[in-house]
């Protein structure tokens, strides 16, 4: 899917993404929505200290890999 052509979503539709409200669990990373349902390392959706349902961009430089992570992944949705 072309990267123009995602829905959008608001942060109120992200955070509900949290695997608790809903058993989705989405993250956002530098304005792109990832689906991390299916990801070993996120369940009820926490990986480590961080927390699905929201955008993790800042939280990054926390975190013990790079950016590149995200490539493995293919963005669901735009963040609104």
């Amino acid at each position: 899917m072309l990267e123009n052509s995602l829905p959008t979503f608001s942060r109120s539709q992200l955070a509900l993404r949290n695997g608790q409200d809903k058993p989705d669990i989405w993250v956002a990373f530098e304005g792109k929505i990832y689906d991390m349902t299916h990801s070993k390392l996120w369940r009820n959706g926490k990986h480590y200290e961080h927390w699905a349902g929201q955008d993790l961009t800042l939280e990054l430089a926390d975190a013990p890999h790079s950016a590149q992570v995200f490539e493995k992944f293919t963005p669901i949705g735009l963040l609104n």
